[in-house]
């Protein structure tokens, strides 16, 4: 969901994806799955496939969790967990880097601006843009998509060690990503940005020196970033082993 930069082409490999910091000594588990084992049964207890041939049980199981919206025509359909892991991994970083690694498509169009005493800003209308991803989330029971992970997660941590982390844990670092993105600053008055090439970024340079996934966030737009950081939150009390109500 980044409006800096064109929809990533399915079907693109992941490779280039590789983590800025790959871990070098093993480290210990914060968050293991293991320990994480309350909610609702998993839909499916049939054997996971293999990584490479994943995707179509990935793409049918996600759609299958929403009640609302058009998932698949938002998702890439190919390399769907490897193209999360890598995502995940890189929103806490200053930049996402290629956008060949998103599992979304980005949203169409350009960010949408307005002029204000010769200040160009983030126009309220820029939120539109995210209406249909807002629409998945809001259509999405953060129980099932918890349960489906946690029965999914060997796949998941198969792909993370694929990335460069071989003694690194998926879920500490889901964690660590929830955990930038809801510190994330709330902004309630129009954000000023300036194009530099076909790019938009922050005038502010402490909004600018944040992490990928805060920008992401202040780019949403305060109503569309309140409803993410409220599933987030539900999120994350899943995958470390608490309960929500639902």
């Amino acid at each position: 969901m980044n409006p800096e930069t064109s929809a990533s082409t399915p079907g693109t490999s992941t490779t280039s994806a590789a983590p800025m910091a790959p871990a070098s000594a093993a480290t210990a588990i914060q968050h293991p799955i293991s320990q994480a084992s309350a909610g609702p049964a998993p839909a499916s207890t049939a054997a996971l496939p293999a990584l490479v041939d994943s995707d179509a049980s990935v793409l049918d199981a996600l759609s299958s969790l929403v009640t609302g919206g058009d998932l698949r025509a938002l998702l890439v359909p190919s390399q769907i967990i490897s193209r999360v892991v890598a995502t995940v991994d890189a929103l806490p970083r200053s930049s996402i880097g290629s956008t060949n690694i998103l599992p979304l498509r980005t949203p169409k169009g350009t960010m949408q601006t307005q002029q204000a005493n010769g200040v160009t800003l983030i126009g309220a209308q820029n939120a539109d843009r995210y209406q249909p991803y807002m629409t998945v989330l809001e259509n999405i029971d953060p129980h099932t998509l918890v349960a489906w992970y946690k029965h999914n997660y060997p796949l998941f941590q198969e792909a993370y060690r694929e990335l460069g982390y071989p003694r690194g844990y998926f879920n500490d670092r889901v964690v660590v990503a929830i955990d930038d993105m809801l510190a994330a600053p709330d902004l309630h008055d129009p954000v000023a940005v300036t194009q530099v090439g076909p790019r938009y970024i922050f005038v502010d340079q402490r909004l600018q020196s944040l992490s990928a996934g805060q920008k992401l966030m202040i780019r949403l737009g305060p109503a569309n970033e309140a409803q993410l950081k409220a599933k987030l939150r539900m999120i994350r009390e899943l995958v470390v082993g608490g309960q929500v109500a639902h």
